[in-house]
C-alpha cells in the first residue's frame, strides 16, 4: 500500500510541475502584458479590433483560415519569415494582446497572415483572393470562396466593392459583391498590421 501512494504522489507531482511549467507561469506572465500606448499620438499598440474587424475573426475561424496559415513571424538561424517579407521584426506576446484565442495556427500551407494588412492593405486583392485565389496568386492550392459573395443584377453602375473580373469570368449583366461575412473577413485582415515598434 505505501509504494501505491509514492507512485500516486509522484505522478501527481509530476503532472503538477509540468502543469505549474507549461500552463500556470507562462499565463500569469503572458495576463499581465497590456497594449502600449504612443505619449506622442496617444494611439494604442496594438489597437483594439472594431466590432466588424472581431466578426471577421469569428469568420476567419468558421472557415477553418488557422488551419493553412499562421499568424507568428518567427526567427531562428536564417529568419526565412523576416526574409520573405513576412513582418518587419520576430512576433512578440503583445501582438496577441487582443486575442482571445491567439490564431497561431497549426501549420503553413499558405504564407504567414500576422502582417497580411500592411503587405496587402488593398480590400479589391482581398476579395478577388477569396473569390478565386488563382485570380491574384497563381498556383495557389487555397480553396475557393465563391459562397460569401451575392450574385446581383447590374443596374446602372457596378456597387463599389464589386469584383472587377475579367468578362469571362463574370455573366453579362450582373456583378459579384461581397457578402458581409466576407467584408468582416477581409476587415479582419487588413487589421492584422504588427509593423509598430516594440519597446
Amino acid at each position: 500500500m505505501n509504494r501505491a501512494l509514492l507512485v500516486f504522489i509522484g505522478i501527481f507531482l509530476t503532472f503538477s510541475s509540468a502543469w505549474l511549467g507549461l500552463v500556470f507561469f507562462p499565463y500569469q506572465q503572458l495576463g499581465s502584458i497590456t497594449p502600449q500606448i504612443d505619449e506622442v499620438t496617444a494611439e494604442m499598440n496594438p489597437p483594439p479590433y472594431s466590432g466588424l474587424e472581431l466578426v471577421g475573426r469569428k469568420v476567419y475561424i468558421d472557415e477553418g483560415c488557422h488551419y493553412c496559415h499562421s499568424q507568428q513571424v518567427r526567427g531562428g538561424h536564417w529568419n526565412a519569415d523576416l526574409k520573405r517579407g513576412w513582418g518587419p521584426r520576430r512576433s512578440v506576446p503583445l501582438d496577441y494582446v487582443h486575442d482571445n484565442p491567439a490564431l497561431l495556427g497549426t501549420m503553413r500551407t499558405g504564407p504567414d497572415l500576422a502582417n497580411i494588412g500592411a503587405r496587402q492593405p488593398s480590400a479589391a486583392w482581398h476579395y478577388l483572393h477569396l473569390y478565386n485565389p488563382q485570380l491574384t496568386s497563381a498556383g495557389s492550392i487555397m480553396p475557393p470562396h465563391p459562397f460569401l459573395f451575392e450574385r446581383r443584377p447590374l443596374d446602372g453602375s457596378p456597387a463599389d466593392d464589386a469584383l472587377q473580373l475579367e468578362q469571362e469570368r463574370a455573366p453579362p449583366g450582373v456583378q459579384i459583391v461581397p457578402t458581409d461575412r466576407a467584408r468582416a473577413l477581409v476587415a479582419y485582415l487588413k487589421s492584422l498590421n504588427r509593423t509598430f515598434d516594440v519597446e
